[in-house]
Parts: structure tokens; sequence; C-alpha cells
């Protein structure tokens, strides 16, 4: 058996017994578009699998600064949830800590060692083995990639592309390249995985806020991007209930 093969029967396995028979990582609030930290219980155990976006608001006053001249707010940051090439969960995300890099790393170490607030975005459904083996090799293929800090600091810039008419034409997804933001990295996996619309999607273009609220300032992405058809609304992650 060729370790493709492996590879592949892994991942069929891990969606063939859904989210029920993954591990638990704590507790998830009742969903909600808030980014207020009041409990909605009943609380429900977080069962996480590939697809999931997680969410990540902290209380840097720099980062608060720059989403203010950016036009946006929190949250500010957000990972990809995808399976590891052992079989275990991680978290893809670029600048990571506040580095200058993209990183793919256990879920399990960084959802408790984030001081800050998370919020999940479940899939509604499991996604296919192909899917999740295409989110596996994306994530390790830019592992260790730069962080766009340039890119980053364009968005303060009237030469983004975030523009209102800008979008029509540009910010589309480009795969895999050298430097990725945060979202950009989330957004990339999930269009070439067949999981968001590769003509309407705008990973270089689109924020953390955006995918969280499913509403956007920008015309385009309000009008072309939700997430609401195939993840569930936001829900706010804790330790323990």
């Amino acid at each position: 058996m060729t370790g493709t093969t492996i590879s592949l029967l892994c991942s069929t396995l891990a969606v063939v017994g859904g989210p029920s028979e993954s591990p638990q990582f704590g507790y998830l609030n009742q969903p909600a578009y808030s980014i207020d930290k009041c409990p909605r219980p009943p609380f429900v155990a977080y069962r996480p699998q590939p697809g999931d976006i997680i969410l990540y608001s902290d209380s840097n006053i720099a980062w608060a600064t720059l989403y203010a001249i950016a036009g946006t707010g929190a949250p500010g940051h957000s990972g990809l949830v995808t399976r590891m090439s052992d079989g275990e969960l991680g978290v893809l995300e670029a600048g990571y800590n506040d580095k200058p890099w993209v990183r793919f790393i256990r879920l399990d170490e960084r959802l408790p060692s984030y001081k800050g607030t998370c919020w999940v975005r479940r899939r509604k459904s499991p996604i296919s083995a192909e899917q999740s083996q295409i989110l596996t090799e994306f994530a390790e293929t830019i592992d260790g990639h730069r962080y766009g800090v340039l890119r980053l600091l364009a968005q303060l810039t009237p030469i983004r592309k975030r523009g209102p008419l800008r979008l029509y034409v540009m910010g589309k997804a480009r795969g895999v390249r050298d430097t990725y933001i945060c979202s950009e990295a989330v957004l990339e996996g999930l269009v070439l995985a067949g999981l968001l619309d590769a003509e309407t999607t705008r990973p270089s273009a689109t924020y953390p806020r955006d995918l969280f609220f499913d509403s956007s300032p920008n015309r385009y992405l309000n009008r072309h991007f939700k997430l609401c058809g195939d993840w569930e609304i936001p829900q706010l992650w804790r330790r323990g209930p």
C-alpha cells in the first residue's frame, strides 16, 4: 500500500467518523454575530473538523489602531482547521503569535495557549476526504512562508485592492504564493479545496471581520461573500463549561 493510499484512507476514515468521533477541544457558546464575551448557554462540546474557521481577537492597541485605519475592527486574526499528515488536527495561521511567518501547528496546543478571545465557525457538514487532503497539502506547503507585511501595510493606503470598484477585477485567488496575510491563507485554502467559489472569493482583500459577520462595508463583499450557507454562525470558544 503506497503512502498516498494510506494518507487518503486516513482522511476518509476521519470524514466517515464525523464530528461526533473527533476529540473534544473545549466548549462553545450558542451562536451569535457578536464579539462580546457574554456567556450564552447551554454550552456545547467543540469537536473540530477540517474546514472550521477560527477567529481571534486580543487587546493589542497597535493592532486595533491599524484595523481602524483600514476600516475594519475585531476580530482581527483568523486560522483554518486542517488535518495534519499524522492524523491530528492542526490550525493554519499566517502571522501566528504576531510573528511574520505562516505556521501549521496542533490545534490542542494553539487554542489553550491563545491569550485573547476565540470564536469558531464550524462546518455545517463534513468535507470530503479529497477536500481534506487538499487542505492538508496546502497547509504543509505554505508552512514556514513569510507573512505579507508589505501587502498588509498596503491595506492602509488608497491603493489597496479592497476599493469599492477594484474588487470586481482584483484580489482574486492565486493559490500557493510566497507570502500571506491571515485571512488570505484561510480563503486560498478553502478555494483550492473547492469549498468557496474561485470566481467571487477575494482572499487578498477580505478581512477576518468579514469572515465573522457575513457582512462587510465593502459593497462587493457584502453582495458576493457569505459563509452562512456552509458554516455555522460564530460561537465563542471557552476552555471549560
